[in-house]
């Protein structure tokens, strides 16, 4: 035992020295996940940034939530704000095109993805029409344009448009105005995903202006003199004489507050006009971020786990300035807030996984999610379901700000007001709406009262079980009685006789016809699903589960058929519903734990199988990369967890399952100056089973791994084999809790 850890011990300090050679963002290539379903953004911006800065494309549909799709060839401008990995589109806000001559006509330019080069906290493309190389780079509220044009270049000028969103959104109330040549302000108010958002900027211009063109396209009215335009909708042309050195800056300040505060961002974190300079600071930016998990893998799996880890931080995204003023959802300023405050949460996706791996690598920031879900509370009268701008959607279904609440309480987290919190998560479960009703009577809900009751019920008590186990922490027992009766509601809407999870209607029965694998019922019991899929969301028990349908090997005869039934959906194909391994949809978020259930019954090594399949094949280094939407970080924190061997099944009870690693050593780096070390050995394409584990130098016979394990610091090794190990987590008592 003393030999081979002294053989670790000296590999960890080689891998160390190897990881010190290149940086993360040099792994991290943005443009996956940009074509096809993945919606993701593209373009600059740094860690969890009110500005994402990146070229918008010519409108095309669904597959173009974010702006852009890689399939495009045009680009209509330069926006400040994107979404990343929706299904639903918003945003693209200030929208800036550099061009020269006459300022009529289309702005829209070709482009080529040969002449285009997209990094961490950096992006270029040339524009063909007017032969202008635009880059752009960013800080946490400031965008910063860099605009070379061509020497023989004439009446040099910018388009701002204001009247332009995306697909669903539209502008109600646009603003400009001339400070000085050199500083513009103004404001874009407009209605879409996010009912209400209000948005002001700032824009500092390298050289000053030799004349400003105001256009009302409302009215379609010609252009307007003067020094300021209010309309609904604002175009406005920037002209200038000759470009100075041929090269224009520009630096646009957000705020949600007022263009003062939009002033006071530029000043605060761009003052200067370096923009090599604020590349470089942003490229650190993201590798101070994603070296705290520094791993030991090939090129091409390195390139998947930092572009996953990328991915997991553009959102939530800062909604205050610089000096702590923010909006809130009743459109009132709070100034000086004493957190962070945060928009942008995609909460039924993200409770899953990207929460629990906040705990891991962004605990300083956990404590100023919670406050803003507070604030959201406080401000909206509920927790926030789907927020969007200081806005609620109300889009998807459950109250997931429970579970996020809850595991960040039971983990030890204290940054924010617990009774407040608890008051608003009970408050989520005791609404009146969607179903909720039949919840508190300790009933199941009729498919023929409340559409999507299945996919409702379970969501719910998966949140009731997370209420529980806190109020339990906090020695609310009644509570604790109560809500756990509601986490096992779950079994009403199981039919025995077919095993899967069914509508029930409200006189008992089972709604007929019935057909598992279809995608959407007449009456809509599954949200972005089927039976097949639904069955297996219970991740807050597991072992009752398994207990429904009668033990271990007709549970594993069931999940096997999962993953080897025909892939082809009978009626309703949605394209939510992608990644298809048999009926598992690795592209739907409710799918991401169903593999994990295996060790559950005591055969961790059909994780195993599952795991490296989808690793393998859906998560590729190409554009089309992701097989389906990010969802804000949620597909791409289950790369994280599943590339290093684990993933939290159960969104709030500390607990990881063990799958299958395909890094060979990762380094976490944690509070106060400790590490986690991940040793696989023998890690390979065949050695996909894990057949034995040591924690801190102790062999480890459990299939699961507690938080605490990795917050505390300290080493796991995974030996590897091409053959499923018979003993090593089989056994009941080794079993995930």
């Amino acid at each position: 035992m003393i030999k081979r850890l002294s053989v670790i011990y000296l590999l960890t300090f080689l891998t160390t020295a190897i990881f010190a050679q290149k940086k993360p963002t040099e792994f991290v290539d943005p443009l996956i996940g940009s074509a096809a379903h993945g919606h993701v953004f593209v373009g600059a911006n740094v860690p969890f940034g009110a500005v994402q800065l990146g070229p918008s494309n010519v409108f095309g549909g669904w597959d173009w939530c974010s702006g852009y799709n890689y399939v495009s060839n045009t680009i209509t401008g330069f926006s400040h704000t994107h979404l990343s990995g929706t299904g639903i589109g918003d945003l693209n806000d200030i929208l800036m095109m550099p061009a020269t001559g006459s300022v009529a006509g289309d702005y829209v330019s070709l482009f080529s993805h040969d002449e285009e080069i997209s990094k961490a906290g950096y992006y270029s493309v040339q524009l063909q029409k007017h032969k202008i190389r635009a880059e752009l780079t960013a800080s946490e509220r400031v965008g910063f344009h860099q605009y070379t044009f061509p020497k023989d270049h004439k009446d040099p000028h910018v388009m701002l448009d204001l009247a332009a969103g995306l697909g669903w959104d539209k502008p109600v109330d646009t603003y400009v105005k001339l400070l000085n040549p050199t500083t513009l302000v103004g404001y874009r108010f407009s209605k879409g995903w996010a009912d209400d958002q209000r948005l002001f900027f700032a824009i500092k211009l390298s050289q000053p202006l030799k004349d400003l063109v105001l256009y009302d396209s409302t009215a379609v009215k010609h252009a307007k003199g003067g020094s300021f335009l209010k309309a609904e909708k604002v175009r406005t042309f920037l002209k200038f004489n000759k470009i100075k050195g041929n090269l224009l800056k520009l630096k646009v300040g957000l705020s949600p507050v007022s263009y003062d505060n939009a002033l006071a961002n530029i000043q605060t974190e761009i003052p200067g006009w370096d923009f090599k300079q604020v590349v470089v600071v942003a490229d650190q930016k993201w590798n101070r971020e994603l070296n705290k998990i520094r791993i030991e893998a090939d090129a091409e799996t390195k390139k998947k786990f930092y572009t996953a880890m990328y991915h997991t931080m553009f959102a939530p995204s800062l909604f205050n300035d610089a000096n702590g003023d923010y909006r809130g959802t009743d459109k009132k300023v709070y100034p000086k807030a004493n957190f962070n405050n945060y928009t942008t949460f995609s909460l039924w996706d993200t409770y899953r996984a990207y929460h629990p791996l906040f705990t891991i690598v962004q605990p300083d920031k956990v404590s100023d999610v919670i406050n803003s879900f507070l604030a959201i509370y406080k401000q909206q009268g509920k927790l926030p379901v789907w927020h969007l701008m200081g806005n609620e959607t109300n889009t998807m279904i459950g109250y997931h700000a429970v579970p996020i609440i809850a595991d960040a309480y039971l983990k030890g987290f204290r940054g924010f007001d617990v009774e407040l919190a608890y008051e608003a998560a009970k408050h989520s479960a005791m609404q009146q709406t969607e179903g909720i009703n039949y919840a508190q009577q300790l009933k199941y809900i009729p498919a023929d009262k409340v559409i999507e009751s299945v996919a409702k019920g379970l969501e719910y008590a998966i949140d009731d079980w997370c209420i529980a186990q806190m109020a339990k922490a906090m020695g609310k027992e009644k509570d604790f009685e109560y809500f756990s009766k509601r986490s096992k509601l779950y079994s009403a809407y199981f039919d025995q006789k077919t095993q899967f999870m069914r509508g029930k209607l409200e006189d008992g029965s089972w709604r007929t016809p019935f057909d598992p694998v279809a995608s959407k019922h007449r009456e809509d019991d599954y949200t972005e699903g089927n039976a097949w899929q639904y069955t297996w969301l219970v991740p807050q028990d597991p072992h009752g589960l398994i207990a429904l349908f009668g033990g271990d090997l007709p549970f594993t005869k069931k999940l096997d058929s999962l993953f080897s039934m025909s892939s082809e959906m009978t009626s309703g194909s949605s394209p939510d519903i992608s990644g298809l391994i048999g009926q598992y949809a690795q592209g739907n978020e409710p799918n991401h734990h169903i593999s994990y259930l295996y060790a559950f019954a005591g055969q961790p090594w059909k994780t195993a199988d599952v795991v490296r399949k989808v690793t393998d094949s859906l998560y590729t280094v190409k554009p089309d990369g992701l097989c389906g939407n990010e969802d804000l970080g949620q597909m791409s924190a289950w790369y994280v967890f599943s590339a290093m061997g684990f993933y939290p099944v159960n969104p709030a009870n500390a607990v990881y399952v063990f799958g299958s690693p395909v890094i060979d050593d990762a380094i976490i780096d944690l509070p106060q100056g400790k590490k986690f070390h991940i040793k696989v050995v023998d890690n390979s394409r065949d050695n996909k089973y894990i057949q034995a584990v040591e924690l801190n130098g102790r062999k480890y016979t459990k299939s699961y791994l507690q938080h605490s394990a990795i917050v505390d610091g300290g080493e796991l090794v995974l030996y590897m084999g091409n053959q499923p190990s018979k003993t090593w987590g089989v056994s009941p008592a080794d079993r995930p809790i």
